[in-house]
C-alpha cells in the first residue's frame, strides 16, 4: 500500500459557553485545529487531527497546514502508511518538534493500518489492558467563585468523582476557588489542581500550604517548563503527589523527570508526544521505573480523542484507575466533526469496537467549518 495524497482542512469549532476554558495559559473559547486525510492506492483512508494551540506547543493551524502540505507530504507520498516507524522517522529527520502536526499524520496512518487489518488500533498495540469505557475527571477552568460553585454542583450530579481545578493565576483567587470547590463537592470526592506551569517553585509551595486543609490529592504541573529541578523541589516540599504534564513532551523529557525525581505520575497523550507510538514508548519507559502515567488533553475533537482512548486501552501502565485522565474534549465543543461521535455520559467516554481509530469523519462538516 502507498500514500497517494494527504489533504488538510483547517477547522474552527467553538466551545460550548459553559465549557469555555480559563487557565494560566489564558482563555480558550474557540478551537482552531487541523484535520487531515491520508489517502492510499488501496482506497483506504485515514483521518488525523492536530490539536494546535500556539501558547501550548508553539504550533498554529496555519503553520501545521504549511508543514504538512509543503514539508511532510512530498516526502511521504509513495510511502507505506502501515510502516509507522518509517513515517515517524521521515518526519523526525526533516522537522524538530511540531508534535501535534506529526501526531495528526501518524494517527491517520494507524487508522489506515487498523482498517487494513480489520482491527481497532489498540489491538495492533498489543491488545486491551482495560475496558473500552474510560472514566475521566473533569477539568474546571479558573472560574469566578459563583461559576465554580455552580459547575461543581452540576459535576457532582453528573457522577464525577474527581474534579480538577485550574490554578496558576493569582494565588489569592486560586486558593479561594479551590476552597469553594472543596466545600461544594464535599469531603469524599477527589480534588486535584493544575497550574499549567504558571508558578515558580516558591509560589507553588506557598499556595499549596494555604490549600493543605482542602485535601488536594494531586498537583499537576505547578512550575515552569524546562525547570525539572523546580518541579522536584515542589515535590519534596508538599504532601500531594506531583503530576508532570507541560514539562514532558517527549521521551527525553520523561527521562529528565525521572532522573530528577520530579514527579509521581506523568501525563501523556498522542498530540503532545508526536503520535500514538511515542506515547506508548513513554508509558512503557516510565513503567520500567515504577512511574505510572495518565492521559492529558488539549481539548481534542473526536479524532484525536479516539487516538487517546486507544493509547489508554492498550497500555497497562496508563493508570487511569488511580489517576483519572482528560478525554472529554468532544463534549466541550458545539460541533462534532465525525458521523459517529464518541459516546460520553458524565465522566465516562466509550470507544466503539471498530477497525482503525473507530470514528468516521464527516468531511462535509469539516469543510463547512473552515478556519480563515
Amino acid at each position: 500500500m502507498k500514500i497517494t495524497a494527504i489533504k488538510t482542512f483547517p477547522v474552527r469549532i467553538p466551545l460550548k459557553p459553559e465549557r469555555r476554558m480559563i487557565s494560566a495559559l489564558g482563555k480558550h473559547d474557540v478551537s482552531q485545529y487541523l484535520v487531515l486525510r491520508v489517502e492510499t492506492d488501496a482506497g483506504i483512508e485515514g483521518a488525523g487531527e492536530a490539536t494546535v494551540i500556539s501558547r501550548w506547543s508553539g504550533e498554529t493551524v496555519w503553520g501545521a497546514q504549511a508543514l504538512v502540505d509543503r514539508i511532510f507530504t512530498p516526502l511521504l507520498l509513495g510511502h507505506d502508511p502501515c510502516d509507522i516507524d518509517g513515517v515517524n522517522l521521515i518526519m523526525d529527520k526533516i522537522a524538530q518538534g511540531n508534535w501535534f502536526a506529526k501526531s495528526a499524520i501518524e494517527m491517520a496512518c494507524w487508522d489506515i493500518k487498523g482498517k487494513e487489518a480489520g482491527k481497532p488500533v489498540y489491538e495492533l498495540l498489543g491488545g486491551a489492558a482495560r475496558s473500552r469505557s474510560i472514566k475521566c475527571r473533569f477539568s474546571m477552568g479558573a472560574y469566578s467563585l459563583e461559576r465554580a460553585e455552580r459547575r461543581t454542583k452540576e459535576l457532582v450530579e453528573a457522577g464525577f468523582s474527581t474534579i480538577k481545578v485550574k490554578v496558576g493565576t493569582d494565588p489569592d483567587d486560586d486558593v479561594a476557588r479551590v476552597k469553594m470547590v472543596r466545600e461544594t463537592m464535599g469531603p469524599d470526592l477527589e480534588l486535584t489542581i493544575d497550574a499549567n506551569a504558571g508558578w515558580d517553585a516558591a509560589t507553588a509551595i506557598a499556595a499549596m500550604e494555604r490549600m493543605e486543609e482542602f485535601n488536594v490529592a494531586l498537583f499537576e504541573q505547578p512550575t515552569h517548563r524546562g525547570d525539572f529541578a523546580a518541579l522536584a523541589e515542589v515535590r519534596r516540599a508538599i504532601k500531594p503527589e506531583i503530576m508532570a504534564d507541560d514539562i514532558c513532551f517527549d521521551l527525553a523529557d520523561a527521562k529528565e523527570c525521572i532522573r530528577n525525581e520530579a514527579c509521581d505520575v506523568i501525563n501523556v497523550y498522542p498530540g503532545k508526544n508526536g503520535g500514538i507510538s511515542k506515547t506508548v514508548e513513554i508509558v512503557k519507559y516510565a513503567g520500567e521505573y515504577g512511574i505510572p502515567c495518565s492521559i492529558g488533553s488539549n481539548l481534542e475533537l473526536d479524532i484525536a480523542s479516539a487516538a487517546m482512548c486507544h493509547s489508554v486501552i492498550a497500555c497497562p501502565n496508563m493508570n487511569i484507575e488511580e489517576y483519572p485522565g482528560d478525554i472529554l474534549g468532544p463534549e466541550y465543543h458545539e460541533i462534532s466533526v465525525v458521523k459517529n461521535p464518541l459516546q460520553i455520559e458524565g465522566p465516562v467516554i466509550t470507544l466503539p469496537e471498530a477497525p482503525g481509530l473507530g470514528v468516521e469523519v464527516d468531511w462535509g462538516i469539516v469543510e463547512a467549518n473552515p478556519c480563515g
